[in-house]
């Protein structure tokens, strides 16, 4: 309905048709005569005519004016709005529109709220990068939060982006499509508070990102189940213990995430390599697929990283982490240490 309303509006006021005040006429008719109604203001019916006009050249590429166009006047009879929208609702019943996209992304655009539409409408520049956007929301559930959190991290753009061995070491296409999408390089974590960002206590952000496991589980996408922190695992009588431990749905693998408090350093690949052998011979279901690292620190250099995980026989990945609250590098480094200030006071 939404985008047969907006191809009315758009097609009447693109041409000028129709004069600066007909919206606001319509919506305020409607409103007279079903007080009540709503997602008929002014705004809103600007909102449809967008919705139409970003997806027409999808779904009707060679679509071309079907109805004449009312003169121009401010006052629009509500009939004539009604008996054109009810057109063209009645000719996308009868026949399915022509488009370039796949069956299973036009249920994915299907089931994606007008509101979330719109914002990713809103806020993205290329047709691919809304498909990503839309693909994301539908299959990961993401509700208005998840979307803005997705956006708001440049999730399209960060995709691929973290320096990881997924491409020696997952054999399966999907399986190592779907890790290179999920896992951004650099994650900015709101509901996280560093107090001293150059002494960052690893203990207090585990026990924050369990507090807040939710919000955490959606920064990375809405397919994690969270299986435990400090999870065991028993090596031979000895106990070794992964900070955080996590399932992907999709991905069919379990996903074992350390957190470090300061810079990438080689020696924990080494030892998370260590974990994931472990999880596969102990922990790992026989039709699951081999289990995957993240390693989250604080700083990396891309460099090393590329270095230490070359040769590594598991697939992990090294991202860095921060606060929404924290100060760039760049403007840290300008100001006086904590241990300056204290000293100045």
């Amino acid at each position: 309905m939404y985008y047969s309303v907006g191809k009315f509006i758009s097609q009447n006021t693109r041409n000028a048709r129709w004069g600066s005040g007909a919206l606001k006429s319509i919506s305020s008719q409607l409103q007279q005569e079903m007080p009540g109604l709503t997602g008929f203001s002014e705004a809103n019916m600007r909102k449809m005519r967008l919705f139409y006009e970003a997806w027409q050249p999808v779904f009707e590429p060679q679509a071309e004016s079907t109805f004449d166009m009312v003169p121009v006047i401010d006052h629009i009879e509500l009939i004539d709005f009604r008996s054109q929208v009810a057109n063209e609702l009645s000719d996308a019943k009868r026949s399915q529109p022509a488009n370039e996209l796949g069956e299973e992304l036009l249920r994915c655009f299907l089931v994606v709220g007008f509101d979330n539409h719109i914002r990713i409408i809103s806020n993205v520049q290329t047709f691919d990068e809304q498909i990503f956007y839309v693909e994301r929301c539908a299959r990961e559930f993401w509700g208005r939060e998840g979307l803005k959190n997705a956006l708001r991290n440049n999730l399209y753009h960060q995709q691929g982006s973290m320096p990881s061995n997924f491409a020696l070491t997952i054999p399966d296409e999907k399986q190592r499509q779907v890790a290179m999408q999920t896992f951004k390089e650099d994650n900015v974590l709101d509901f996280l508070v560093i107090e001293n960002p150059d002494l960052v206590d690893e203990h207090n952000v585990e026990e924050q990102i369990v507090k807040n496991v939710k919000n955490f589980m959606m920064s990375f996408g809405g397919e994690f189940a969270f299986m435990g922190e400090q999870y065991r695992i028993i090596v031979n009588g000895k106990e070794r213990k992964l900070d955080l431990l996590f399932y992907h749905r999709r991905m069919r693998c379990l996903v074992a995430i350390e957190l470090k408090g300061g810079e990438f350093m080689p020696e924990y690949a080494g030892k998370l390599n260590y974990y994931l052998s472990a999880l596969d011979s102990l922990v790992k279901l026989p039709e699951e697929n081999p289990s995957i690292g993240i390693l989250l620190c604080r700083d990396k250099d891309n460099t090393e990283v590329e270095f230490t995980l070359r040769d590594m026989t598991k697939p992990m990945g090294v991202a860095t982490y921060h606060s929404s609250n924290e100060l760039p590098e760049q403007y840290r480094k300008a100001l006086p240490s904590v241990e300056d200030l204290k000293r100045l006071m």
